[in-house]
């Protein structure tokens, strides 16, 4: 017997993404899917233009810085001349600053951050062998990178990349301009630490990426709520139909959304199909009955005028008969009335009368029938239907026992489940799969025709319920039958 706490529905837990196969699993990753594909190229693109605009400004201020250094050669044409004394002059002016009479390039030219020695911020002007470099330079000399001539514009700096004299990454900005009378051209070129351009876009994109990650956080969890909602009209077709299954109602309500409409159309035509399929079977059982039900009053009659009847056995056959014609065309006629609606009846007190009726007629064998069925437990099922299901199941029970019958009942969420075992020998699993089928008995000695526990598996499934047999924990056979609560 399984224990009480093992019946009690296990409480449901609300799965955000669903299970496997589930529409609400499919559309959350497919959404976030969308969803990071979608930030990851947002993020790339803002990083680009981040890259673009800070590298913009970084080639603007090494603009800045060649434009004032050829306004300071144009000041100075001879600061560059050939001659050694007035270029190593010059030289010596261009690395000490102002005021040692070299080239006047202005006070500013090695203010920070050109004056920090490896700073990355260098600038240098070139002329054949003649060389003017700032102070962060500490006399070494730039190896600059060839340029196309394509890429040489006399008026603007072209961009490139290259390294300074200890290895380190730099972002240049060059101008080569033309010499006069066929002299060389005059180079110059101003350089930036790659780390200028690497440091503030990674400190950005490390914000930017938080900034989207927050944001992807609220679009995902806006996502969540609208396929919740999105889904609600499901959950509650599904509560309905569970309605229409338990007999609260009998057709789905046809106010849905427009995209559902047309599934509960259908379902619709196919409950009316199913109910009209239904209501012919029950014509023909309703005819049948009336059809059996004259014969079987003229031979209760006969019976009853002929004296033929002597020892009084086959009146109470005549009399069963004749109640369950009655009882069936009850059924029809209520079934054709009053459609699929379910009383709840009183478990325990069907159970009570047909223990105490069936122990008495087995007291030859002084059987026991224990009931533990909790009172107030109902199932939605007919009264005569409930007795025909559990008087056949109690009284195979009571005609197998040694002498221990026991009756046992829970809920299991919205269904019901009744043990009926005994402690006889108990059955293997092909003779239980041969007695739930119609006329099949294993002991022709025994009373009977083979027709109870077949009857009882159809009157349960009738009810969308079970029937089981199972090894009982009293030694003999254990039946399961399961009905709607």
């Amino acid at each position: 017997m399984p224990a009480p706490h093992a019946l009690r529905p296990k409480p449901r837990r609300r799965a955000w993404l669903g299970g496997p196969g589930s529409l609400q699993r499919r559309l959350l990753l497919a959404a976030g899917l969308f969803l990071g594909v979608a930030l990851v190229a947002a993020g790339l693109s803002i990083g680009f233009v981040l890259h673009r605009f800070v590298r913009g400004q970084i080639d603007g201020r090494l603009d800045d810085r060649i434009l004032s250094l050829v306004a300071d050669l144009r000041q100075d044409p001879g600061a560059l001349s050939p001659d050694p004394d007035a270029r190593s002059a010059k030289a010596d002016a261009a690395r000490h600053g102002p005021g040692s009479g070299g080239l006047p390039l202005g006070g500013g030219r090695d203010g920070s951050p050109f004056e920090r020695h490896r700073s990355g911020w260098y600038w240098q002007i070139r002329r054949g062998e003649t060389v003017l470099g700032s102070a962060s330079l500490g006399g070494r000399i730039l190896s600059l990178p060839e340029i196309p001539e394509k890429r040489q514009d006399g008026d603007r700096p072209v961009p490139a990349d290259g390294t300074d004299p200890w290895g380190e990454s730099l972002i240049l900005r060059i101008l080569t301009w033309p010499g006069e009378a066929g002299g060389p051209p005059t180079i110059l070129v101003a350089s930036a630490p790659a780390a200028a351009l690497r440091g503030p876009v990674l400190e950005a994109l490390r914000t930017l990426g938080l900034c989207l990650g927050v944001v992807g956080l609220f679009l995902f969890a806006g996502v969540l709520l609208q396929v919740h909602l999105g889904l609600r009209p499901l959950r509650r077709l599904r509560d309905q139909l569970a309605a229409v299954r338990a007999g609260g109602i009998a057709r789905l309500p046809l106010r849905q959304p427009a995209e559902v409409r047309p599934l509960v159309a259908e379902i619709n035509a196919l409950l009316d199909q199913n109910a009209a399929s239904l209501d012919h079977a029950r014509g023909h059982v309703a005819n049948l009955a009336h059809g059996l039900k004259t014969p079987l009053a003229t031979l209760s009659m006969a019976l009853a005028e002929t004296g033929a009847d002597r020892d009084g056995a086959l009146a109470p056959l005549v009399a069963s008969m004749d109640r369950r014609i009655r009882h069936h065309l009850r059924r029809a006629r209520a079934a054709a009335v009053g459609g699929p609606a379910r009383a709840r009846v009183d478990l325990a007190a069907h159970v009570a009368d047909l223990a105490m009726v069936l122990a008495r007629i087995h007291a030859e064998k002084g059987v026991d029938v224990v009931s533990r069925v909790p009172d107030g437990l109902g199932v939605a099922c007919d009264p005569q239907d409930l007795d025909e299901m559990l008087g056949n199941l109690i009284e195979n029970a009571c005609r197998w026992c040694r002498g221990r019958v026991r009756i046992e009942a829970r809920r299991a969420g919205a269904e019901v489940v009744v043990w009926v075992e005994d402690d006889g020998q108990g059955l293997d699993a092909e003779a239980r799969a041969a007695v739930l089928k119609r006329g099949r008995r294993l002991d022709e000695s025994q009373p009977g025709h083979g027709f109870g526990l077949p009857i009882a598996l159809e009157l349960a499934e009738l009810y969308g319920g079970s029937l089981v047999l199972e090894d009982a924990a009293l030694g003999g056979l254990r039946v399961r039958l399961t009905l709607p609560g």
